[in-house]
């Protein structure tokens, strides 16, 4: 019993009437979203709601972040397409329990934590990014395919598409100035499926994509050869799902984190994740990842707990089972306006106020980051690079910081003291600090404010010292740490390096 009540938070003081309204509200705003990614792929439409359904569900309860919801994201699914299209949904559904055994494998060996290592700025360009993505695939709801070919609505079609979306954000954005009872983007669905129906009007509805009527899910190991050959298609498939699901489940759990003042357990949702994919392998969905628009309409709906995830991860399946042709009869317009508002209020619009006061670099990082996103539809792929450019820049201006303060003593011996890390980008200028042809017979280079963190820094010292012999000259390392001395040590062969003070202990850190 203690288990349960630890898993399920209610230590913690619950809005049950926030909690609900929340859950309800994310699970009409994810299921647009699952159908339309799940026919993209391909899919049956149910393989998109049985993925929203199950991954909800394992995370709302196993999950690190309360308050956060998953499901069937676009982003794992796309990676997938070519696969499902190459072999068949049988190896897609491989390809999600590898990708989830794989993520499982992250959260067992405590690897979240290095998300931290992604700057504030690829966080900028990434949500930024994320927003535009959310907002353009509301555009396509705009358009109605006949006889296979893609066309824009027209006429009064057009307009009353526009017409209602414009009055769906209006409710979204007035209605939390007039009362908080129940959550905008509900109400606000609700409002515009009863003037369509009570006034019978024609308009685009969920129906128009897909039936979301069927049964509960059941268990199925992926018909598959269980060979070499297979692990060799489904592996690079897996690894970038698995890659891209982590990378936006713990930027989101980081997003939530600041937005509710809480912190989230990184390989806690890790493990979660990798539980929720396998087990949507086994169960027929197309697998997935936190959702970052949903998680919004979630906390901004005053979700806060496991059990608003839990609530809409159940609704889905509930509407699997019973109240498909309801909501089939939801006009798209609602839902497309609620995705707008979720778009509107993914993007940081705080990075146009604070842009003038940013380095040049950071504003570059959110620039290309968000363009990757945007282009690419890649959110491993632009983080990645984002991440890289800013360790690049990083490295750059730690290298300029290097400084060195030169003075000879009363025995005529000349000393460097040296500010600032050695390391392969601060080599150079290290070395243009030294004048080997005017310099003494004795050198010592004083470290009590440096560090040397690697190889290179090691072979630049080694070559320095070999300069200095050729001139019959000798240096000595002081102040070093006793990592340093490690390095050093390791080293011992292929440098020849003195070290005075080898004892000094308040450096032995």
């Amino acid at each position: 019993m203690k288990q349960l009540i630890n898993v399920f938070d209610f230590s913690q003081p619950i809005n049950y009437k926030n909690e609900i309204l929340a859950g309800l509200a994310v699970s009409m705003t994810m299921i647009p979203e699952s159908l339309s990614f799940a026919i993209l792929a391909g899919l049956s439409p149910l393989t998109g709601l049985y993925a929203a359904f199950l991954m909800g569900l394992v995370t709302a309860i196993l999950g690190g972040r309360p308050g956060m919801v998953s499901g069937g994201a676009g982003a794992t699914v796309v990676v997938l397409i070519a696969l499902a299209a190459s072999y068949g949904t049988e190896y897609l559904f491989a390809a999600v329990v590898l990708a989830g055994l794989l993520q499982l494998l992250v959260g067992v060996l405590k690897l979240g934590k290095y998300i931290r290592l992604i700057p504030s700025s690829v966080m900028y360009g990434f949500l930024n990014g994320l927003a535009i993505i959310i907002f353009m695939s509301q555009i396509v709801q705009f358009k109605i395919t006949t006889n296979g070919v893609e066309n824009w609505l027209e006429g009064s079609a057009l307009y009353l598409m526009i017409g209602l979306t414009l009055l769906t954000i209006t409710i979204v954005i007035l209605l939390p100035k007039v009362t908080k009872v129940i959550p905008s983007s509900l109400a606000a669905i609700i409002v515009v499926f009863a003037l369509v129906y009570f006034f019978n009007i024609d308009t685009k509805k969920v129906i128009d994509i897909a039936s979301v009527g069927g049964s509960l899910p059941t268990f199925h190991i992926p018909n598959i050869p269980f060979t070499f050959e297979t692990l060799k298609i489904i592996f690079p498939y897996s690894i970038v799902m698995a890659g891209v699901g982590l990378i936006e489940s713990l930027l989101t759990l980081n997003m939530v984190d600041e937005i509710t003042n809480t912190r989230g357990h990184s390989n806690r949702e890790a493990t979660a994740q990798g539980i929720a994919n396998i087990t949507n392998g086994f169960f027929g969905g197309m697998g997935g990842c936190a959702m970052v628009a949903q998680s919004l309409v979630n906390i901004g709906a005053g979700g806060r707990t496991r059990l608003s995830a839990l609530v809409g991860a159940c609704s889905i399946l509930l509407i699997i089972l019973v109240a498909g042709p309801v909501i089939e009869q939801i006009p798209m317009a609602a839902l497309v306006g609620v995705m707008m508002m979720v778009a509107i209020g993914t993007f940081e619009w705080a990075s146009f106020k604070i842009i003038n006061k940013m380095p040049r670099h950071d504003i570059f990082v959110i620039i290309l980051v968000a363009s990757i996103t945007v282009i690419l539809h890649n959110l491993a792929l632009a983080v990645l690079i984002g991440v890289i450019v800013s360790a690049l820049v990083f490295a750059w201006e730690s290298a300029k910081r290097i400084r060195a303060r030169k003075y000879i003593d009363k025995n005529g011996i000349k000393h460097y003291e040296i500010y600032g890390p050695l390391f392969f980008g601060s080599t150079t200028i290290f070395l243009e600090k030294f004048d080997i042809e005017n310099d003494p017979d004795q050198i010592i280079i004083d470290f009590k404010e440096s560090r040397i963190t690697d190889m290179s820094a090691i072979e630049t010292i080694n070559k320095l010292t070999e300069k200095y012999a050729k001139a019959n000259k000798q240096v000595h390392l002081k102040h070093l740490s006793l990592s340093c001395r490690r390095l050093i040590k390791n080293a011992q062969g292929v440098v020849d390096i003195s070290i005075l003070d080898t004892d000094y202990k308040q450096y032995n850190s």
